[in-house]
């Protein structure tokens, strides 16, 4: 029941993603000489078959369809959050809860479009670690890559909601990602991660695992697409046109999982080692583009009385330096027909 090293959980960390450089083609009826408007594209730092929407777009001729030469970027969240604001990266996939303190600090990005609807960063466990609810956090030893991000605001939230703080509890970091690997060799009795990571695993390893979902407290936003006021001014038509192709891959690869995995595998060969792995972890993923009861005719919309309750929240945390609405941080008008 050994899990392998530190980074086969990394892979699927939602702070990491991906460093593939796409190639260009011609809109179908365009002349040689027709210009494709370029979009840098951020999805991370590690290949991941969660981005097979984006893989499958590239590799169907969708954005070249739509005029588009697509570049993908490999960053971290928090870098994204930076480069997307200064334009240096046209378009990133971050989570919600990155946006709200960044925009509150002057960052102008702008959330528009959801890509997880239901917000995957979750605490897990060994069921045998006694660890049922999050009062049972209290004195524990918990794995986290650091004091930043998704990860680190969800893990506040959830202890907050029973009177707990992160002093209440022993903060291990693992700037690595190894945090999944600790929880199963009992470095640390529970670790942060994404529902569509960790805990997929774990279980396919036979360990039996319990999750603590911050959903039951607040419906934070999860993961989505932002761009900078800049970009939206200078290429408005092209991440309209981008959100509509990723989207569209979306649908198809909710109704053929296989078909995802197939474009993962394509654009990243070594995935193909851990074949039913990666398809249990894309399953997985496909749960989570849909609000809880959806269907994929909610992907891409924003739940923006979610994103109300979640601005009050993190406020209330402490998180958001300075005020701001929820009309700072959204643009729910680029998408086709709006």
């Amino acid at each position: 029941m050994r899990i392998r090293p530190a980074r086969k959980f990394a892979a699927l960390a939602l702070t990491l993603g991906l460093g593939l450089v796409a190639g260009c083609g011609l809109r179908a009826g365009a002349s040689p000489s027709a210009a494709f408007t370029q979009l840098k594209v951020g999805l991370g730092y590690l290949p991941s078959v969660q981005f097979a929407p984006f893989y499958l777009a590239q590799q169907q001729g969708s954005y070249r369809h739509a005029g588009l030469e697509v570049t993908f970027e490999n960053k971290i969240d928090p870098d994204l959050v930076t480069l997307v604001g200064q334009s240096a990266i046209d378009i990133g996939v971050a989570d919600g809860t990155s946006v709200i303190p960044a925009v509150s600090q002057g960052i102008p990005i702008r959330y528009v479009a959801t890509i997880y609807g239901t917000y995957p960063s979750i605490v897990f466990a060994k069921s045998t670690s006694g660890i049922k609810t999050a009062a049972d956090l209290a004195d524990r030893k918990i794995g986290i890559p650091g004091k930043y991000g998704s990860s680190w605001i969800m893990l506040q939230a959830l202890l907050e909601s029973v009177g707990l703080k992160p002093d209440d509890v022993t903060i291990v970091e693992y700037p690595d990602f190894g945090q999944g690997v600790a929880v199963e060799q009992g470095a640390v009795d529970a670790a942060t991660g994404f529902a569509n990571n960790e805990p997929v695993q774990l279980r396919l390893s036979g360990m039996d695992v319990v999750v603590l979902h911050v959903d039951d407290v607040v419906a934070l936003p999860g993961p989505g697409l932002i761009t900078s006021t800049a970009t939206i001014d200078a290429k408005r038509a092209a991440v309209s046109a981008f959100i509509e192709a990723t989207l569209a891959a979306m649908t198809q690869i909710a109704a053929d999982p296989d078909k995802g995995l197939a474009a993962a595998l394509a654009a990243v060969p070594d995935l193909a080692t851990q074949r039913e792995t990666q398809k249990a972890i894309l399953e997985a993923t496909i749960s989570t583009w849909s609000r809880p009861g959806g269907t994929a005719q909610d992907y891409g919309s924003i739940d923006r009385p979610g994103w109300e309750a979640s601005l009050a929240y993190l406020t209330k945390l402490g998180l958001v330096p300075n005020s701001v609405n929820v009309d700072d941080l959204l643009r729910s008008d680029l998408r086709a027909g709006s």
